[in-house]
């Protein structure tokens, strides 16, 4: 990814991510500063990541939703985060296009990753972000959308899907 020698961010890489992405050189090569202090082998597992998560949650369970958001992110399957799927990952959830924040999404669903998304793919997501609501707020919701279950069938239904 980088020289290795130096810990410096590929010209190749540094080119790809201001092409595909919002930030500029002077960002990049400060994220990549902060990366590498995070992760010195260049690499977030993860459980890793899952820790990084649940301190932006430490008042329910994100270890369910945190391991289907690094797998969306970990685009070659290799266990791992580099710093380009990082930043990819950033930039989609935070200032992408609309059409790559719905892809994003697909992928998020698509837990089996056949290029379609079923109704216990949806209450598989679903269950895991709902892991991550205090019990005190689930209460205050909705009666037709206070669980996992009505949540899922709910969104189903609003696509208009059987339920295949």
């Amino acid at each position: 990814m980088g020289n290795a020698k130096s810990g410096a961010l590929s010209k190749e890489i540094l080119e790809e991510l201001k092409t595909s992405t919002r930030y500029s050189e002077e960002e990049l090569c400060r994220w990549y500063e902060s990366f590498q202090k995070q992760c010195p082998d260049g690499r977030i597992s993860r459980a890793e990541f899952e820790k990084i998560y649940g301190t932006f949650f430490p008042n329910s369970d994100p270890q369910g939703y945190a391991r289907h958001v690094f797998r969306s992110f970990d685009t070659n399957d290799d266990g791992t985060l580099d710093f380009r799927e990082y930043i990819i990952a950033l930039h989609l959830t935070s200032s992408g296009k609309t059409h790559l924040k719905l892809e994003w999404a697909f992928s998020l669903f698509d837990v089996d990753r056949n290029g379609e998304i079923s109704k216990n793919e949806v209450l598989e997501i679903i269950t895991a972000i709902f892991r991550m609501i205090p019990a005190e707020e689930q209460k205050a919701l909705p009666e037709d959308e206070n669980s996992p279950q009505k949540r899922a069938d709910k969104l189903w239904a609003y696509f208009n899907k059987g339920e295949n």
